[in-house]
């Protein structure tokens, strides 16, 4: 049976990169929690089509659309990160979307 050798040195720095990392990790957390809902006039927003509520679009208006994609169905959509209806979504960082919107990146989930 082999036995592996760590260093004491090389155990430290593994712990000294873990404390390291964690003010990253804990403000990563912290942005989902405090980002900004995304407004319809937001030039992103405006730039994707974006719409707070899908079942209020004009299909007429917008051919891209097709009847059932909202946000939540999206891939891009960060439902594990959802609270009060909105998460964030990947196409507006820093920002959460509605989970009954829609814009033109929506690409359903596989």
């Amino acid at each position: 049976m082999t036995q592996s050798h760590l260093s004491r040195r090389a155990v430290l720095r593994g712990i000294a990169t873990g404390f390291a990392a964690l003010p990253l990790l804990q403000a990563g957390q912290a942005s989902a929690q405090d980002a900004a809902i995304l407004s319809e006039t937001d030039p992103a927003a405006q730039g994707l089509g974006y719409v707070a509520d899908a079942s209020k679009i004009d299909a007429a208006k917008e051919p891209a659309y097709k009847a059932g994609s909202v946000c939540d169905g999206c891939a891009l959509y960060q439902a594990a990160q959802a609270k009060d209806g909105h998460a964030p979504c990947a196409a507006f960082p820093g920002k959460l979307v509605a989970a009954t919107g829609w814009c033109r990146a929506f690409a359903p989930k596989a």
